[in-house]
């Protein structure tokens, strides 16, 4: 193209993704959807799926919430929160954004397919002639059911027919109540009765099997199992209605694979040891990940209060000059207490403009599993990690002495903590060892979570809390107060428990091993037990929380 030559002003044309977002887990989005949304320049997302979707969105991204009329969807990093008009047209906001060049992310609840108006968005494409993609999600009436334990189909075979109570006609009725197949209804939690005496006025016979679910696929589901004429009852015995929030969306199976004896064999999620159990993880904020990671997979919610935060030396010389020294050769071994300390080495290391390499012909240890992780994903493979217990003391069982014949180098530089203790120090040196001994990093205490998270601390809120050390003890109790005595209290090891101990706290669950995995595997463990305690004495299984004195009258209704 000649410099002369006229372009056009024009902006390319855009595309739009309509996206299921799935029925509540943020686990069973897809891999198609999360790279869509990685892609997007807009997303425009349903209120109960934006928490799902909005994670997975890349910086700069523009964020409206398709829900309440005027409402702003809050920016989160760097994305772009926008105030929508109060009267709009969500198909006509889709095609603006899209033929401004922009990539649309249009997420829903469940699968796109079965939604009530993305059919309608996506013929407004359609006709303005704007591409369009449909990534499918996992409807909600499957994979509720799927959550509570009801397979729709079996050997035997069925129909599975799916109805949306709030826009069934009687002809819809009398077709499902005459028919003896699996009949999956999606309505409201007050609205569950009416529809099991639309199916027995069908033709259904009062004593059919149905589950009712409510918040399916999250740690806040809760089931019920009755019968076509007993789920009024049932919902009333429970407390559960009358209640304010009986307009909550509800998933109710109707049909022989509901049936209770069966549901109490395949109920897999709702009988994980810790499902639902509020857990509090006092931990920096780059630490815990790993953790609540572990906690949710046993079916609980942690909730992550910072109570250490981690701060360069004061004098950053004796570092840099401890660094230099790797670089020059004055030391034979290194040797790291924490992930903490890998971290305040690797980053001294990019403002050197060195990585890995320059721990060539240095030997590395490290304490635990998650260093040595941590100098692995920086591309260093551990010469040394204790082969027993996963602490100082362990480290120094398998520590070499300093023999002069072998070892030509006498000196070990430990990069660690202001506030860590002198075993190793003292280990190394009686082994023949010279050490230095680095501050990287000082541990200050955090500043205090807010006051409902104070409130639920001291009040009984949570049903467990995590101690990884003393002084994230210490540090809790200071900023936010001494947790309820019914909460259950997991330490990592006899240290961590004596001071839990001399605050006043009652110690329930020490891990067998000092690591942070092996913790949450003690406190799964207790809550299997627990639960399966009440199940054998025929209790109700309830979590540690909802003991507290009036923790029933003041609970939501679930």
């Amino acid at each position: 193209m000649s410099p002369t030559t006229p372009q056009s002003t024009a902006c390319a044309p855009g595309h739009v993704t309509f996206l299921g977002a799935g029925p509540g887990d943020p686990g069973l989005l897809t891999l198609r959807a999360v790279e869509a949304l990685a892609r997007a320049d807009v997303l425009i997302a349903e209120p109960e799926v934006l928490d799902v979707v909005r994670t997975h969105a890349g910086a700069g991204v523009t964020v409206l919430d398709a829900g309440t009329p005027g409402r702003t969807a809050p920016a989160d990093g760097a994305s772009t929160a926008v105030v929508v008009p109060a009267l709009r047209d969500w198909a006509n906001l889709v095609m603006e954004a899209a033929r401004s060049g922009k990539r649309v992310v249009r997420a829903v609840p469940g699968d796109p397919g079965l939604d009530t108006y993305a059919a309608e968005e996506m013929l407004a494409c359609a006709g303005a002639g704007i591409d369009f993609e449909v990534v499918p999600g996992v409807a909600a009436a499957v994979g509720v059911a799927a959550y509570a334990g009801v397979p729709l189909r079996d050997a035997q075979g069925a129909d599975v027919r799916f109805v949306d109570a709030r826009t069934a006609s009687e002809r819809c009725w009398t077709e499902v109540g005459a028919s003896d197949g699996t009949v999956v209804v999606s309505t409201t939690l007050d609205s569950v009765a009416a529809a099991a005496g639309e199916l027995v006025a069908a033709g259904r016979k009062p004593d059919t099997p149905l589950t009712v679910t409510v918040a399916g696929t999250t740690t806040r589901q809760k089931t019920w199992s009755a019968t076509l004429g007993t789920i009024a009852q049932t919902l009333k015995q429970a407390k559960v209605l009358p209640s304010p929030e009986g307009n909550r969306p509800v998933i109710a199976v109707v049909g022989e694979r509901s049936a209770a004896a069966r549901r109490e064999q395949l109920s897999w999620f709702e009988s994980k040891p810790l499902f639902g159990w509020k857990v509090l993880v006092p931990r920096t904020k780059e630490q815990a990940a790993s953790l609540s990671d572990q906690l949710r997979s046993a079916g609980a919610v942690p909730h992550e209060v910072p109570t250490i935060a981690v701060e360069p030396p004061r004098t950053p010389q004796q570092m840099e000059r401890a660094v230099k020294g790797l670089v020059t050769g004055r030391y034979e071994w290194i040797a790291f207490t924490s992930v903490n300390a890998v971290k305040a080495v690797r980053e001294k290391f990019e403002e050197y403009g060195l990585d890995a390499r320059a721990f060539a012909g240095i030997k590395v240890a490290a304490v635990g599993e998650q260093t040595a992780n941590a100098l692995i994903a920086f591309g260093v493979k551990p010469d040394l990690v204790p082969s027993g217990e996963q602490s100082a003391a362990g480290l120094l069982e398998d520590w070499p002495p300093y023999d002069p014949v072998f070892d030509p180098i006498d000196r070990v530089f430990l990069p660690r903590a202001d506030i860590a203790t002198e075993t190793l120090v003292a280990g190394l040196i009686e082994l023949g060892w010279e050490v230095d001994d680095v501050t990287a990093y000082r541990t200050v205490r955090a500043s205090p979570p807010p006051a409902e998270t104070r409130e639920a601390i001291k009040g009984g809120g949570f049903d467990a809390v995590l101690f990884t050390s003393s002084s994230t003890v210490r540090n809790l109790v200071g900023i936010a107060g001494k947790p309820h005595n019914v909460t259950v209290i997991a330490c990592i090891g006899p240290a961590t428990a004596k001071t839990a101990e001399e605050h006043g706290l009652r110690v329930d669950v020490m891990a067998p091993e000092p690591s942070v995995h092996k913790l949450a595997a003690a406190l799964a463990e207790f809550g299997a037990r627990r639960r399966d305690a009440a199940v054998e004495a025929g209790d109700p299984v309830t979590r540690p929380s909802e003991r507290r004195p009036g923790a029933r009258r003041r609970r939501a209704a679930p």
